[in-house]
């Protein structure tokens, strides 16, 4: 993907995240952005803990990752395709959330951060997109890295 998509990219999710800052939620507990951000978390956590079973658990079984030019699709692909991810001792990269935003609605929310080699330099930016499923649980739906 070129440099100026993922600019443009970014430039999209920083303008989502500030029109939908103000957005309130009614009701006591945490936001859904708040809650997001956790299942973002610890989706990123299963890298770190090598377990790939918990990885899968957070995707979609119609989940679609864009793996460079090619695209993965659903959840038994993307489990395959990333499997070699989960294979070392260390994880070979790393993951935070720095923009969460959530529909008004709370069925929808979008992710975006840093990727971090184990040297914690920065190597990408990841955007997800996530949906509360008719359980109530956030699964994930798209997923698309930028260097």
């Amino acid at each position: 993907m070129s440099t100026g998509v993922c600019t443009r990219n970014r430039i999209v999710l920083v303008a989502i995240a500030v029109i939908t800052a103000g957005s309130g939620f009614a009701g006591g507990g945490e936001s859904p952005g708040e809650e997001l951000r956790k299942v973002e978390t610890a989706f990123a956590a299963t890298m770190a803990e090598r377990d790939l079973e918990a990885f899968a658990a957070f995707l979609d079984d119609e989940v679609v990752f864009f793996a460079g030019p090619e695209e993965l699709r659903g959840a038994r692909m993307v489990t395959e395709k990333w499997a070699p991810f989960f294979e070392a001792e260390t994880a070979p990269f790393s993951w935070s959330p720095e923009v969460v935003s959530v529909l008004d609605s709370g069925n929808l929310g979008l992710t975006s951060g840093p990727v971090l080699d184990p040297e914690g330099n920065r190597v990408g930016t990841f955007n997800s997109i996530w949906r509360l499923d008719a359980d109530g649980v956030w699964k994930i739906v798209f997923d698309r890295g930028c260097p």
